[in-house]
């Protein structure tokens, strides 16, 4: 008998039944799949698949059973057991990365073995198959996650911004991991000493059981796990997305599924700020709210489908714009070249005007509210910064589990700069302590932030309490600076497309074309930018996700001049 798995949560909220985790396929659809793969023979005790593995595939049982394990440093841990009918795989499958687990045949049996590229085909041009397939892939590794049967382990501790960062690199990669506190874990010594690691090491990083990461960048990270491993860096693309928020991701879709190679180059985690909320309640079509990491979840996955890559911990770190080709300089050094380009490199929170701050980030001072962050200061009182839809969702939403939220916002009111649902709810939440007129003037601390003093503009009024974490959502920087003069941009460094181009911005560009820029196209032919990075933008999902859309109907027509 197969292994009874127990329900876990769906990206949707809602439990997961084995039956849409692993369903059997019935010998019709079988039948459909066998002209994509090889039928083989499998004996028993015949291992199919190997952890780590770069070359990935997915095997559909056809007589026989097969064994899913975690291999890990005590052994292996059985994730389930494939029936007939029944197929592996999982959303890494799609996007060609390292596979997490070992695949071995129980007993003699047979078996369609399909490679990535013809899976890609079937998910791509099967209606019925892709529905089956991509639900099961996506709830898979949301019970990997859930569980931590991944093939890394971080040893570290709840206090260090190292080991939060780490955390938020994985979780937002959605890449599945176990943990070792060492605040929390007392009889950790012979796996420290087994891997020649010291409490003065961490946050450590345990590769595959065999590489060690002392407190290891996000590039450093993706390297070790392969998350680019299935990307050719060299050939042109038709084009290059510079963001994986909303707009991002969105332009990925559209464009793939439309037969576009597409590459999406991202600094840090798929996202974006939008993949940092706790809840977004007023996206079409989420009556009950989603959260940004399942929102990204999703289109990620979506986007792998028709054929986009994502190349992730890999910011652009300048653009050669002199001639076509455009050529996009990557972290590690190398030239990615596009005959499109769409920026939606998005904007980041301003920092606090303190001298001190930085030393507080990541042990304090945090720039996202997710379940990962609310629950170090469960229990406690915290500050959140800004007047935003982002500050209100995450005031609202840290409410729940902590013992008050100082809501501090500089200006005089809410109304024009949040949504009148969340006003309300921050009016009526009986945690949620608004205070308007209000700033930060002093962060104090060791290691940790310990104290924070803030002041009433209006009165001049001091006051100072002991709290110990502070989000800040406050204002925008747009991510442009990496461009250095390729595109015009305004005042405040975001991007000008479209009617906002001025004659002067097309002169200095030289624009030579007879044609005007196309609505969300740059001062450079054939660059459009869109989502937060945008000068003029909406600040909504919903509208970057269209933006977009927009920008791949354009560079449809800019690829056919």
């Amino acid at each position: 008998m197969a292994l009874t798995i127990p329900p876990v949560a769906s990206p949707s909220g809602t439990e997961a039944p084995r039956a849409q985790l692993f369903p059997a396929l019935t010998a019709e659809q079988m039948a459909r799949i066998t002209p994509h793969g090889r039928v083989r023979s499998v004996q028993a005790g015949e291992v199919l698949l190997e952890a780590g593995e770069r070359k990935p595939r997915i095997f559909v049982v056809t007589a026989g059973r097969l064994e899913v394990v975690r291999p890990s440093p005590l052994g292996e841990d059985l994730v389930t057991v494939l029936e007939r009918g029944e197929f592996s795989g999982e959303v890494g499958t799609l996007a060609g990365r390292p596979v997490l687990v070992r695949i071995r045949a129980l007993e003699p049996g047979e078996v369609i073995e399909v490679d990535r590229d013809h899976l890609l085909s079937i998910v791509q041009n099967d209606t019925e198959l892709s529905d089956l397939m991509m639900r099961a892939f996506i709830l898979r590794r949301v019970q990997l996650v859930a569980r931590g049967l991944g093939d890394v382990v971080l040893v570290g501790s709840s206090h260090c911004s190292g080991t939060l960062r780490i955390k938020e690199f994985l979780t937002r990669n959605s890449h599945p991991y176990s943990e070792i506190d060492l605040d929390v874990e007392t009889d950790v010594q012979a796996l420290l000493d087994r891997f020649q690691v010291s409490v003065a090491d961490i946050p450590v990083l345990i590769c595959r059981s065999k590489t060690v990461l002392r407190n290891p960048t996000n590039q450093q990270i993706a390297d070790c796990l392969g998350f680019n491993a299935a990307i050719d860096q060299t050939k042109p693309r038709d084009l290059v997305i510079v963001g994986a928020g909303p707009s991002g991701l969105a332009a990925a879709v559209y464009a793939a599924s439309e037969g576009l190679d597409v590459l999406v180059v991202e600094a840090n985690a798929p996202g974006g700020q939008a993949g940092a909320s706790s809840r977004i309640e007023n996206y079409l079509g989420f009556p009950a709210g989603i959260s940004g990491q399942d929102l990204t979840t999703r289109a990620q996955a979506q986007a792998q489908k028709f054929g986009a890559q994502l190349m992730v911990a890999s910011g652009a770190t300048r653009m050669v714009c002199s001639r076509k080709p455009y050529r996009i300089a990557v972290d590690g050094g190398q030239e990615i070249e596009a005959w499109a380009v769409i920026l939606a490199t998005g904007a980041e929170y301003r920092k606090l005007a303190l001298e001190n701050v930085t030393a507080f980030e990541g042990a304090g001072i945090y720039y996202s509210a997710t379940a990962m962050e609310a629950k170090l200061c469960q229990g406690e009182e915290v500050i959140v910064v800004g007047g935003g839809n982002s500050a209100g969702q995450a005031a609202v939403f840290l409410a729940e589990t902590t013992r008050r939220v100082h809501m501090l916002v500089r200006s005089g009111g809410l109304a024009e700069s949040m949504s009148r649902y969340l006003i309300r709810r921050i009016e009526q939440h009986p945690s949620i302590d608004l205070r308007l007129n209000t700033e930060i003037v002093s962060l104090q601390g060791e290691r940790h932030l310990e104290r924070v003093t803030w002041r009433n503009s209006g009165t001049g009024a001091t006051e100072a309490q002991d709290l110990r974490h502070v989000f800040v959502m406050a204002g925008a920087l747009p991510n442009s600076r990496w461009l250095d003069g390729c595109v015009a941009l305004d005042s405040m460094g975001f991007i000008r497309t479209g009617a906002d181009l001025t004659p002067e911005d097309l002169a200095a560009a030289r624009w030579s074309l007879p044609r005007a820029p196309h609505l969300l196209e740059t001062s450079l032919s054939g660059v459009f930018a869109v989502g937060d990075v945008r000068s003029g933008n909406l600040k909504r999902v919903a509208s970057a996700v269209g933006e977009g859309s927009i920008a791949v109907a354009l560079v449809h027509r800019v690829l056919r001049e």
